[in-house]
């Protein structure tokens, strides 16, 4: 079995970089980065569904009057819930008692579980920022509820969050498709399809606050401003990311080699109604107690995550697809 002060470093070593990961994750990812931003990456605490309230209609019992007339006082269902299942995702760090032999000095040990922490923080760290533009059907479901779900290119079938799309139509987002307006996306028709999905997507003072596209799309539209040398935005720049600006809204690139953002998609989001909820008890927080193999000479640690995505009003996002 392995040594005891062993598991006391790997133990205290995981739980001082929790979150140090919790940062990785989100300072990965374009999307969840400006969420984290805007104050959308908030934990929940517990329950068997992560439940989202959420408006889908204006209160019926406005009424304009005159004097003593009669005013509706009648109660109205302004509010509802969506639910969203927790999903749960664990990355392992395991030692064989050869290495701990071979490493049995405690300066060796440390230097054996960085390269060990670092490999599993980069796993969860990719796969986290894939999922969440996924479209939850990986493992049998298991996975995070995304982009791909939350804004569907067909948002007029599937359940989310509970709520059937085929039957409610405020449950829906925008899209609009080059194809069915038999355009062929290009430098030069990329800006009417983003003006159009904009106004789609704005009500009153909402509209969109974040524009995402994979490779081909943010491509189409740097070169239509190439000419006029747009300004990029300098937050986001300075965070790593790349970005150029639409309607003083943040488009970003999250393709290239490791991108998650689907290809020829271009998510408009309005992230005040858009949520990253990760369980404040497992937010990449290492498990206890430790693992030791029955039949192996090895311990094992598990770094450990539980949460979804969830949204508010798929009416005001939307995507632009080929």
């Amino acid at each position: 079995m392995a040594a005891p002060n062993l598991s006391e470093i790997v133990t205290t070593t995981l739980r001082n970089r929790s979150k140090k990961l919790a940062d990785l994750v989100s300072n990965n990812n374009a999307l969840l980065y400006h969420l984290k931003k805007r104050g959308q990456s908030r934990p929940v605490s517990g329950g068997r569904s992560i439940v989202q309230e959420l408006e889908y209609a204006e209160n019926s019992t406005f009424k304009r009057y005159s004097g003593y007339e009669t005013l509706d006082i009648s109660p109205s269902e302004v509010f509802s819930a969506a639910e969203f299942d927790l999903k749960q995702a664990a990355v392992a760090v395991s030692i064989s008692g050869l290495e701990q032999l071979q490493n049995s000095g405690k300066e060796s040990m440390i230097n054996l579980l960085e390269s060990r922490i670092k490999n599993a923080e980069r796993t969860m760290m990719n796969s986290i920022a894939s999922d969440v533009y996924s479209d939850g059907t990986a493992d049998g479901g298991k996975q995070i509820g995304g982009i791909q779900s939350l804004v569907a290119d067909d948002p007029t079938a599937g359940t989310v969050g509970g709520i059937d799309r085929a039957t409610h139509s405020f449950w829906r987002n925008q899209v609009f498709d080059f194809s069915n307006n038999s355009i062929t996306a290009s430098s030069s028709t990329i800006t009417s399809a983003m003006n159009q999905m904009y106004l789609q997507c704005t009500r009153n003072t909402d509209h969109p606050d974040l524009i995402v596209a994979d490779d081909t799309y943010y491509r189409f539209y740097w070169e239509s401003l190439q000419a006029q040398q747009r300004f990029t935005s300098s937050k986001m720049a300075e965070a790593g990311f790349s970005s150029l600006k639409f309607q003083g809204s943040n488009v970003i690139f999250d393709g290239g080699q490791g991108g998650s953002c689907p290809s020829e998609h271009m998510y408009f989001l309005n992230c005040n109604y858009l949520h990253f909820r990760p369980h404040k008890d497992r937010n990449f927080v290492p498990l206890d107690p430790d693992r030791f193999a029955v039949n192996q000479d090895a311990m094992v640690k598990l770094i450990a995550w539980a949460g979804n995505m969830t949204i508010s009003n798929p009416s005001l996002q939307g995507v632009l697809i080929a």
